[in-house]
């Protein structure tokens, strides 16, 4: 699962691209214009910026410049209806690594999302392992010592997350950030409870948790 920015503010389209990517299992937070997409970008983190070229308030050219001027190093797709190789020149210019041209077919949209996730460092190698525990994001499964494990949605993705990045420690409200969407209603009760649900199925009984917690600061896969 990877958090993703879309900025676009032709209504359909995003709401055809959001549905399609979230299908994917991908976890999409769309924003009408540029103005508001600069905004989430100044506060939270994504793994990936899809981003429309003409947009109200802020260009999609002008985000991405100011984001890679500003240090930002996230993968970003410029969707955009202009064909010419002068304007990609400058799209690519201004910091996007890839260009998608309007229209386009969802499978290529998959593609070059999937393919732009890998470049990033956590996102390479599509088995996770961690001690007895094997991930597969693609088919969406989960084995402990070879046996399945049944998560729910939530569960699985908190799990990838913290299977991507070992031994780092993260605060409830940062894994509220970056597994649940911006605009969700919930808390760090959420975290709390989903945590405990994942250690019923993923400890074995007598050894301690493989999620630790570090008290006072937040959790960790140990």
């Amino acid at each position: 699962m990877a958090k993703i920015l879309l900025i676009e503010d032709d209504p359909a389209l995003g709401r055809m691209v959001k549905d399609w990517l979230t299908f994917e299992h991908h976890l999409v937070e769309l924003s009408a214009d540029g103005g508001e997409g600069w905004d989430r970008l100044q506060v939270y983190e994504y793994d990936l910026l899809i981003i429309d070229w003409d947009l109200p308030e802020k260009s999609g050219l002008e985000i991405c410049r100011e984001f890679r001027a500003q240090g930002g190093t996230t993968p970003i797709l410029m969707l955009t209806g202009k064909r010419s190789i002068s304007d990609k020149e400058s799209g690519f210019d201004a910091g996007a690594d890839d260009y998608l041209t309007k229209p386009f077919h969802t499978k290529e949209l998959s593609a070059r999302v999937r393919a732009l996730i890998r470049r990033s460092e956590r996102f390479l190698g599509n088995i996770l392992k961690h001690k007895n525990l094997v991930l597969d994001p693609v088919a969406r499964t989960v084995k402990r010592d070879g046996k399945d494990v049944d998560l729910l949605p939530k569960e699985f993705s908190l799990l990838e997350f913290l299977m991507r990045h070992p031994n780092q420690v993260f605060s409830a409200e940062a894994l509220l950030s970056r597994v649940w969407s911006t605009d969700s209603d919930a808390g760090v009760d959420a975290i709390t409870t989903c945590i405990k649900r994942l250690r019923k199925k993923i400890d074995v009984q007598g050894n301690p948790s493989v999620i630790r917690t570090v008290h006072g600061v937040g959790y960790r896969l140990d």
